[in-house]
């Protein structure tokens, strides 16, 4: 009950795109991602990740094309303009490359206070509607989502009978991760008129490829 409900989505997604092509990996200081990117060079802001190159994403050091991939994992919300990043993303990948990343949508406040962003899919598609898009899928199902969101209130609060509280959270947390069949069918609005596939989520998961200038 105290692993972490996302990391093991998270790791599925990412062995799906292993690749030993040589890969930008920002954001990457201390990630333990490079078993499925052998060939990646690691970029971080922040000197004491102890990332090989200290850089911002929204002005990498990095040529036209450099990279055959980009993995950005965990990062999108924690940038000033997330548009800017893109466009770098998009700039050091080769035509025909792929981006491969992760970002937040319900989810609480994190490595503060250098939280800014949440994403729809719907943003997601608009932000990278340069690219082809060869997959994007929600990180846990709704039920899932609420789980994890249990699962990090205990991880990020103190409470009153602390240990016997977050026993309690934890337990609700096993509960809500095995919920998820109880749901038919879920909808756009509270209207009920338009369908859709999980309403709530803890983020999302996007593949694409730079198209041909």
């Amino acid at each position: 009950m105290t692993k972490k409900i996302t990391r093991g989505h998270l790791e599925k997604f990412l062995r799906s795109y292993a690749t030993d092509a040589r890969t930008l990996d920002i954001g990457s200081g201390g990630s333990s991602y490079g078993r499925f990117f052998p060939n990646r060079v690691t970029v971080d802001i922040d000197p004491a990740r102890k990332p090989e190159i200290v850089a911002d994403a929204h002005a990498l050091p990095f040529t036209d094309g450099e990279f055959e991939a980009v993995l950005c994992t965990e990062v999108l919300e924690h940038v000033r303009d997330p548009f800017q990043v893109e466009r770098e993303l998009r700039r050091v990948t080769r035509a025909g490359g792929m981006l491969v990343l992760s970002t937040r949508f319900a989810f609480p406040l994190h490595d503060t206070p250098h939280d800014y962003w949440r994403f729809t899919k719907y943003g997601l598609r608009e932000l990278f509607k340069e690219w082809e898009i060869v997959e994007l899928r929600e990180e846990t199902k709704t039920f899932s989502a609420v789980a994890a969101l249990l699962q990090r209130i205990s991880f990020q609060t103190e409470l009153r009978m602390n240990t016997f509280s977050k026993v309690f959270l934890l337990c609700l947390t096993w509960l809500f991760d095995h919920l998820n069949w109880l749901i038919m069918k879920e909808y756009g609005n509270i209207q009920r008129s338009r369908e859709e596939g999980n309403i709530l989520t803890t983020g999302y998961y996007i593949a694409c490829r730079k198209l041909p200038a």
